[in-house]
């Protein structure tokens, strides 16, 4: 049983005469029509003819950073492949041969065909290492040519670098690990004992 307290009536709201004939909703759309038809042109005749684009924030094609000693910038730590909603990045890791992180991606790849350009990977990235750049016109004849691996993806940041520059953090901050394989410990915690 419902009690009466709990009852709420809505009132039917009273039209005017104009708003049962929907006057006001046509001259609202055709106010917006107007505004359009005297709006500047966006029309390009592409590719004679091309927008200019917002760099800092548009998302083409994807590049791997170098860092400031011209190696990959990646740490191999998967977090763009775990952000990534599709699944189209792949990356095998291997012991860095640098004493500044522990890990670089023996094998990166993505497949452009498969990403659908969110940004995820970019934004998961810890060290800048991914990064969506300008460049939108990207054509190929097989769906082999558009699996990007590491090396097109250093080719596409030699590319792009001075349309988009990289932010360039510190790579991972880590002293040297010294060589796990070998059990010996790294300098600094030779120091620290």
């Amino acid at each position: 049983m419902i009690k009466d307290e709990d009852i709420v009536v809505v009132e039917e709201p009273q039209l005017s005469a104009a708003e049962r004939w929907y006057i006001p909703q046509i001259a609202d759309g055709m106010l917006v029509t107007l505004r359009h038809l005297f709006k500047k042109k966006l029309t390009v005749h592409y590719p004679e003819q091309k927008r200019d684009l917002v760099v800092g924030n548009y998302r083409g094609v994807h590049r791997l950073n170098r860092d400031d000693q011209g190696r990959v910038a990646c740490v191999a730590c998967f977090m763009c492949a775990t952000a990534c909603p599709v699944n189209c990045i792949h990356i095998e890791a291997d012991e860095a041969p640098w004493p500044d992180r522990e890990k670089y991606p023996a094998k990166f790849e993505i497949d452009e065909l498969r990403c659908i350009f969110c940004g995820m990977c970019e934004e998961a990235c810890p060290v800048d290492a991914i990064e969506l750049t300008p460049v939108h016109d990207l054509i190929s004849l097989s769906r082999e040519q558009m699996i990007f691996d590491k090396e097109k993806l250093l080719e596409m940041y030699d590319q792009t670098k001075n349309l988009k520059p990289r932010k360039n953090p510190q790579i991972t901050g880590y002293p040297a690990t010294g060589d796990r394989r070998e059990g010996k410990p790294a300098d600094n915690e030779e120091t620290a004992a």
